[in-house]
């Protein structure tokens, strides 16, 4: 798929990109192309590593609707929200990008909400395909993605809920917030 990089503040309306349209977060990172199998089997999902004689991923993602684009420290950033038992969570703590992949099919979207990355191969069930911008991955499906540089990770912690009604989202699994700049914002060209 080809991609233009476009200006982030040429997009339409972020918020009602990630809260009504939801987007695919993903992390992960490409395997050498020499990689045998028995060196993709250590990896610690070997079954969920994209694998073709040319090209090896090794890679997640997960449906999102809460998080945020705006400005923070001087810089264009993305805020997004893992919750620690997510598989996606040890891709965002292991890698220093990650992307949010926008225009994707709901049932794709609702497929990958639903299924663990950890019990089967999503990925290929969605029948996405992974792409590399640099040091970061995406479904090339998207027709709109930011790629971010983590510059944040902080536990989100009860003590700092002004409004009490927020405690009503957990049962003691608080999200970590990962604040990324939005290094690129690509676009689908055809």
């Amino acid at each position: 798929m080809s991609f233009e990089t476009i200006n982030i503040r040429d997009t339409a309306h972020p918020v009602k990109l990630i809260a009504d349209d939801w987007a695919l977060l993903s992390a992960g990172r490409r395997v050498a192309a020499h990689t045998s199998r028995a060196e993709l089997a250590s990896l610690e999902n070997q079954r969920h590593a994209s694998n073709s004689c040319e090209e090896s991923y090794h890679w997640n993602t997960m449906t999102i609707s809460w998080g945020g684009v705006g400005e923070m420290w001087g810089r264009d950033v993305a805020f997004v929200f893992v919750r620690p038992q997510r598989y996606t969570y040890q891709f965002m703590q292991q890698q220093d990008y990650f992307t949010l992949a926008f225009g994707l099919p709901k049932e794709t979207l609702a497929l990958c909400g639903k299924i663990s990355g950890r019990d089967g191969d999503k990925i290929a069930q969605a029948g996405l395909t992974p792409q590399v911008e640099g040091d970061a991955i995406f479904p090339a499906q998207a027709d709109l993605v930011l790629v971010c540089r983590k510059l944040h990770a902080q536990d989100i912690d009860s003590t700092g809920f002004v409004d009490p009604r927020i405690a009503d989202y957990y049962d003691g699994d608080h999200h970590r917030m990962y604040i990324g700049e939005i290094v690129q914002c690509l676009r689908k060209t055809a």
